[in-house]
């Protein structure tokens, strides 16, 4: 993004480390994260985006990425003085950004297509607001007004943009959710944080909002997690956190959201990390957010936190708590050593230090659209310091995926990854996990495996239920539990798939693949047996080979066979969505 427009709509009190970095990483388009919008909605747009691409905004005048067609994101000049078939055409329009955006899509007001800041009065602006709210009525959605900014545009009088959050109402239980995995070495403040975000009250300091999050009596008697457990933050169309209630249930928090964060609280402690990396590959999270103790800084499995969510191409942002706790001074020199680790070959990171709403706004677009780009927040759990910043960031940050990406998934054979396996009486046998592809309804004969020998078992999909709530159809990318009756739960395993008959499913005893060895005390060779982490597999396997070399050394490359030692698996390429 040019400079003057990050300067004018950006970053507010804080900085963005190696802006130099920042320009270069990101690509035209990606500042304000748009992309192209559907030709039947402006019929003569594609020929005026092309010839505005090839206008250079005057040097006086801050400017955005010019508007493309596909994407979320909208420029308006002023909104007018509108007909009823200009209004019908807006609202029409606004339809198929809230489509590409999965519910969600952002106007910038008093901005041209090529991106230019024109800005408008502020009679103009008060009228097109006005009519936008009248618009996201029509279609049944909300706005929220995100910011606003004067603009020089060469003219005596103050000229204001605004960028405005549409969102939609949520329709037969169709939120948006997204899954942040929470990464960070062991009393880094994880749970607490988690607890402070979903349930509206501080901690005392003693990790007291903690508490409901663990699953198991020696978690709450030590204060380390050592399972995966979930919590959820609604979102309103109004972008109001709707958990914070006396009685507010899990069921409540579904039927009146309009957007979903599930956290993913993953195991800080080394002995527990295969429990981590089983988490961030089963449950394929869209982010992940790394706690760093501001007193202790990187230490313990920090760093290795960080190498696994980059290696598995996670998108990372940092959280900095216990801020109560040290001098401005010790906080600082947390925030320099993340950035001289973000910022090393490897990493190749452009961190971004949010310091107030704009930072909070901005970065949430743009952590979304470019991979190179790192928050971090600093905060407190105890005093409650900057909570509300990283609440902007959740309630603004985009999907991943589109809806086009999105229906292509839904269009391929059903395959669900079992992750969880329970029994529950008066329902019987219920798995949990994650519908990688298709669509699963009540009702539907799929077949599950594969079993140790190989086979697959029919099965039929007796109910399903999202975020502890009823749920009819469940769609790619969702996760869930699927109620499967009087099915023998011994026949069933962790790391199974339930897919659809006309796959015929393909198991196997061997695979190959290129793998990099970060660490090893010694060398790596044929004949060794190692963990190995596909997607929601976890299995020990044995090295038959290590085609080129007779051993591998830290650092080293190579393609190595692995066969499996226990059962075969069902595995395909590629075999998580990443």
């Amino acid at each position: 993004m040019d400079a003057r427009a990050s300067e004018l709509f950006g970053s507010g009190n804080g900085h963005c480390s190696g802006s130099q970095g920042l320009a270069s990483n990101l690509k035209p388009g990606n500042g304000f994260g748009v992309a192209p919008k559907k030709a039947c909605v402006k019929n003569n747009k594609k020929a005026k985006t092309r010839f505005s691409r090839n206008l250079k905004p005057s040097n006086n005048i801050p400017y955005l990425p010019p508007e493309a067609e596909e994407g979320n994101i909208e420029y308006k000049l002023k909104l007018v003085n509108t007909t009823q078939y200009r209004f019908e055409h807006l609202a029409t329009q606004m339809k198929w950004r809230l489509q590409e955006g999965r519910g969600e899509a952002v106007y910038q007001i008093g901005v041209e297509d090529n991106g230019m800041l024109a800005g408008l009065s502020e009679e103009d602006l008060r009228t097109s607001l006005n009519t936008l709210h009248k618009l996201a009525e029509k279609v049944g959605a909300d706005i929220t007004i995100l910011r606003e900014r004067e603009v020089d545009f060469d003219s005596d009088l103050p000229r204001k943009i605004a960028e405005v959050l549409i969102r939609k109402v949520p329709d037969d239980q169709q939120f948006l959710d997204l899954r942040v995995a929470v990464l960070g070495n062991v009393d880094s403040g994880k749970s607490t944080l988690l607890g402070v975000l979903t349930q509206g009250e501080l901690d005392n300091g003693r990790g007291r909002t903690r508490l409901n999050l663990f699953r198991h009596l020696h978690e709450i008697q030590t204060g380390r997690t050592s399972s995966i457990s979930f919590e959820i933050l609604g979102f309103n169309s109004k972008g109001e956190v709707v958990n914070y209630s006396d009685s507010r249930t899990a069921e409540e928090i579904c039927e009146s959201a309009s957007k979903m964060i599930t956290f993913i609280d993953l195991a800080g402690h080394h002995k527990y990390l295969k429990t981590t990396i089983f988490g961030l590959t089963s449950y394929c999270p869209d982010f992940a957010m790394l706690v760093v103790s501001a007193n202790t800084g990187i230490a313990g499995t920090t760093r290795e936190h960080l190498g696994l969510a980059m290696a598995l191409k996670v998108p990372i942002f940092i959280v900095i708590s216990k801020v109560d706790l040290c001098t401005r001074a010790t906080v600082e020199r947390t925030v320099r050593q993340l950035e001289r680790v973000l910022k090393q070959p490897g990493c190749n990171k452009v961190p971004m230090v949010v310091s107030g709403t704009d930072d909070a706004v901005t970065a949430a677009q743009q952590f979304a659209q470019s991979p190179n780009i790192t928050p971090i927040f600093t905060l407190s759990s105890v005093s409650g310091e900057s909570l509300d910043l990283l609440k902007v960031f959740f309630n603004i940050l985009p999907p991943l995926s589109n809806s086009k990406e999105q229906e292509e998934l839904m269009q391929q054979l059903t395959e669900f990854q079992v992750d969880e396996i329970y029994t529950v009486p008066e329902v019987g046998t219920v798995v949990g996990g994650t519908l990688y592809s298709g669509i699963c309804r009540e009702g539907d004969d799929l077949v599950v495996g594969p079993a140790d020998s190989g086979h697959f078992y029919k099965l039929t999909i007796g109910s399903i239920q999202r975020n502890r709530s009823a749920c009819r159809v469940l769609r790619a990318g969702q996760a869930a539990t699927l109620a499967l009756g009087n099915f023998d739960r011994s026949l069933l395993r962790r790391g199974m798939v339930i897919v659809s008959p006309e796959i015929d499913p393909v198991i196997c005893w061997m695979f190959e693949a290129e793998i990099v060895l970060l660490f090893h005390a010694k060398t790596f060779h044929k004949g060794f047996q190692v963990t190995v982490h596909i997607g929601n597999v976890r299995q020990t396997a044995t090295v038959e080979a290590v085609y080129g070399k007779d051993e591998l050394r830290t650092g080293e490359k190579a393609v190595v066979l692995f066969k499996f030692i226990k059962h075969p698996e069902y595995l395909k390429l590629p075999s998580f969505p990443r």
